[in-house]
């Protein structure tokens, strides 16, 4: 029988690569003449290299949902919904982790199936909460509040800033991308800017550099930081076993009365549209974000499903400290990037005025100039598209 190998592609974090390895092995038990292998890169690789590149290497790729726009443009990966079951999208899209599976969906087709759901959460250290008899804050003021007594932690680099960017343009009442115009109205721009620097500059200079894993690893292996208002969740931290200390995840705080609306992540299984073993590929993909696997196997070898069932299930909740059940509103309430050709030049750029001007100071204006210099460059060959 001819042996089949299929090559995938992945983030190097337990919760990006661990549930892959997992499946694979048991993926070759029951298919034995079918391998699959996974090659990890950094979570900046990740974000950074050019998806069109990669489908010409790999078979099986895993993918942020802004990138869905250039896979329509070129056809890179296989619009699944030509191929797998019209049944089993339809319990995909009733069980989407919040708008996970449809921020997958683009130009009528849907280019990756929801593997893995994230968006920005709270977490704190509930021991050292108790220890110094600090209740969990509720609301901007009682963040402040810890922020300036220096137990605040965050991840603060250009990516990062820029999502939250966008989650303080809805708190001050306008969502970002709304014309071709801007990226948001000077006006609700320059309130998100000022409550941005308001809060960052009472934060240690080192967030300026970490991503959010590395704020979950310094605060599960110190006691220097209590709580972290918002940074992509990850349900590792909250399993015993996993890291030194264990982080509780909660919603997000109130800002002037409304719950704060952050910009979902996770990620999506595709299927290069040059593959040699299509077939295969897809029934990979298929198997491994089915609700009997993404409840039970992937969510045990470390996943962070993107099916609700696994969110929903007692036992997961049970292993991760209540994680999923915690997050799930945070993730229903989340705030979905454009997908157009062109945004993640936009991405790959804009958060490098925010976070010059948030760690080094500067003029807020020209910091909103610069932001929609860049949108315009990333929209101009695109100018006659909607705005997804």
């Amino acid at each position: 029988m001819e042996k089949i190998i299929l090559n995938g592609i992945t983030w190097g974090h337990s919760r990006g690569i661990t549930p892959l390895l997992a499946y694979s092995q048991r993926f070759n038990e029951i298919y034995p003449n079918v391998e699959v292998n996974w090659k990890k890169r950094s979570l900046q690789e990740f974000a950074d290299f050019p998806i069109e590149e990669l489908t010409n290497h790999y078979d099986l790729l895993i993918i942020d949902h802004p990138w869905v726009g250039c896979a329509a443009a070129t056809g890179c990966v296989l619009p699944l919904d030509e191929y797998l079951p019209v049944d089993y999208l339809d319990n995909q899209l009733k069980n989407s982790t919040g708008p996970s599976h449809l921020s997958y969906f683009y130009g009528e087709h849907q280019w990756a199936l929801a593997i893995d759901a994230a968006t920005p959460a709270a977490s704190y250290r509930a021991d050292l909460l108790r220890k110094n008899h600090v209740a969990l804050p509720q609301d901007w003021s009682d963040l402040m509040y810890l922020g300036k007594k220096g137990k605040v932690a965050v991840p603060a680099i250009p990516i990062d800033l820029l999502m939250n960017f966008f989650m303080f343009c809805i708190a001050h009442g306008k969502e970002p991308f709304s014309s071709d115009e801007e990226v948001i109205d000077r006006h609700t721009g320059l309130q998100a800017l000022e409550t941005m620097n308001e809060f960052y500059s009472h934060l240690d200079k080192k967030m300026f550099s970490l991503n959010p894993i590395g704020v979950a690893e310094l605060m599960t292996t110190t006691d220097e930081y209590w709580y972290c208002p918002f940074a992509y969740c990850y349900s590792n931290y909250s399993r015993e076993g996993y890291a030194e200390n264990i982080l509780c995840y909660t919603n997000l705080v109130e800002y002037e009365g409304r719950r704060l609306r952050s910009t979902i992540g996770g990620t999506g299984i595709a299927v290069s549209a040059f593959t040699s073993h299509k077939e295969w590929a897809l029934k990979f993909a298929e198997e491994i974000v089915s609700e009997k696997i993404q409840s039970t196997f992937y969510l045990q070898h470390g996943g962070q499903p993107g099916h609700k069932s696994a969110w929903l299930n007692e036992d997961a909740n049970s292993l991760s400290n209540d994680f999923f059940k915690n997050v799930l509103p945070v993730m229903e309430n989340g705030y979905v990037r454009p997908r157009y050709n062109g945004y993640l030049y936009f991405q790959d750029h804009a958060g490098e005025p925010l976070h010059q001007y948030l760690s080094h100071g500067g003029n807020a204006e020209k910091v909103l100039e610069k932001m929609n210099e860049i949108y315009q460059q990333s929209i101009q060959p695109h100018l006659s598209k909607t705005i997804a």
